[in-house]
């Protein structure tokens, strides 16, 4: 499909591609994509700048239900053919806007990924942030989960599970990866080659570049699909395509996807490692002479995540299950320091590469539960924040994590044990987020009551099932 800039050329599109159905999207608080359909006749040049109403107040986290009245204005650039529907249709994602003044909606993601952008050009440090995030999943065969007043459970299944090394298969043919070990392995024990490959070709015919795909470390049908890096407002709207097309390919071979951190006890749990990199024109400025041949600009661009990483997770680790992945004492990247090596860092320099076009911060602690609009600004926004004010990350962490002294590593600050304490580090830090009215304290305000009203006093107020096993019998 041809570079689509216009609405003039979206209409052009329709007529050559005999689109019955336009498929009007937007991006909900939280981090769903949310959607409506209109028939092609309801599409002019001048929808794009009139927009569309809905009734914004059943979205979670918008309006309340005396100033529910929203309109979407779509996107030109972002059309896009849907590869799964049977009436022939296209996507346009949309910006939200406020019907009676006109002006962008103050809580739609987009609009505060847009702002982060214009923010970076204001700033004079460079014109580009390129993101690069390696998000990961797992592919379930049957997932049952229920809780109500008296009992709770859940059950996720894969062929490739271990835990069904020994279940009557009639025939069991065995390769299942053992725990840990799902790293690269060809088939017949990767079970889900195909699968991934027609996710990545899907991935592809919708306009999203793609590096690679693979098996992941743990059992039970972990994978990664390694998108090319873009500017952070393309490659958010790349990340909402990415899981839209996953989950559909999944659901059309009668599996399913979840992107949730942490689905299976005892094995890896699903990150999103994000690569990171400011450029001026074609000249990357985190380039340099430096550690791991950084520049200056970049290493206070470290000391920037670092020194907010704990607010940052508000919305980069935004679930109460993101908490079960970012556990000390493991692989996951808790630690609030940087090395090029050192994978338990929270930061990492990437050395596969010497060019200096390839060099970025490996921001290591996201996973693919967040609101990407939200997560990449508030990244960005800590990075210039670091650079504006010359926020030194002190020296890196080149040592193995695990054989630290207790005592060195009691020095070694670490990311917050669950989402309230993240949600705690946001209320006491965002003022960096609020610079260029990229976010507003409303957002903020929201965001923290939406999180601590709907997920963590959930949790709070529900026994978890080992607790039987730990407590029953006192």
């Amino acid at each position: 499909m041809s570079a689509i800039k216009t609405p003039a050329d979206v209409l052009n599109l329709i007529k050559k591609e005999n689109v019955e159905v336009v498929d009007l999207r937007f991006m909900d608080f939280p981090g769903l994509w949310q959607h409506f359909s209109v028939p092609v006749s309801e599409i002019e040049e001048k929808t794009f700048e009139e927009g569309l109403g809905f009734d914004g107040s059943s979205i979670r986290g918008w309006k309340s239900i005396n100033e529910s009245d929203m309109l979407v204005k779509p996107v030109a650039e972002t059309a896009f053919l849907d590869p799964f529907t049977a009436a022939k249709t296209l996507v346009l994602i949309c910006n939200i806007c406020d019907p009676l003044s006109g002006e962008d909606y103050t809580r739609d993601p987009r609009n505060i990924a847009r702002k982060a952008e214009n923010y970076l050009k204001a700033s004079g440090i460079a014109d580009t942030a390129f993101f690069g995030p390696e998000a990961e999943f797992f592919i379930f065969d049957d997932i049952r989960f229920d809780q109500n007043e008296h009992e709770a459970y859940y059950h996720v299944d894969s062929i490739e599970g271990r835990w069904n090394s020994g279940r009557a298969e009639n025939p069991n043919l065995g390769y299942k990866p053992r725990y840990k070990e799902g790293y690269f392995p060809v088939p017949p024990t990767d079970k889900q080659q195909d699968i991934r490959s027609e996710m990545l070709l899907t991935l592809q015919k919708v306009g999203v570049a793609v590096e690679c795909q693979h098996h992941e470390v743990a059992t039970g049908g972990q994978a990664e699909i390694d998108m090319r890096f873009s500017p952070l407002l393309a490659m958010a709207d790349n990340l909402l395509k990415y899981k839209y097309v996953i989950k559909n390919v999944a659901s059309r071979n009668n599996k399913t996807v979840t992107f949730m951190p942490k689905p299976i006890f005892n094995d890896n749990g699903s990150g999103m490692h994000v690569h990171i990199s400011l450029w001026n024109g074609n000249t990357n400025i985190f380039a340099g002479d430096g550690y791991g041949g950084l520049s200056e600009a970049a290493m206070y661009a470290v000391g920037g995540l670092l020194k907010h990483a704990p607010a940052l997770l508000a919305f980069t680790n935004p679930t109460t299950n993101s908490y079960r992945r970012l556990v000390p004492g493991f692989e996951a990247p808790v630690n609030l320091a940087y090395s090029r090596r050192n994978r338990s860092a929270a930061i990492r320099i990437p050395m596969y590469f010497t060019s200096p076009k390839a060099k970025r911060l490996e921001f290591r602690c996201p996973d693919p539960s967040c609101n990407p609009y939200l997560a990449f600004s508030a990244m960005l926004m800590a990075v210039l924040d670091g650079i504006l004010n010359k926020i030194d990350p002190g020296q890196p962490l080149d040592k193995d994590i695990y054989d630290l002294p207790p005592e060195e590593l009691a020095k070694v600050p670490q990311t917050p044990g669950s989402l309230r304490e993240a949600l705690e580090a946001l209320r006491k830090d965002h003022d960096f987020l609020l610079k260029g009215d990229v976010f507003t304290p409303d957002v903020i305000e929201t965001w923290i009551d939406y999180k601590l009203n709907n997920e963590v006093s959930a949790i709070d107020l529900r026994p978890h099932p080992w607790e039987f096993a730990l407590y029953y019998d006192i």
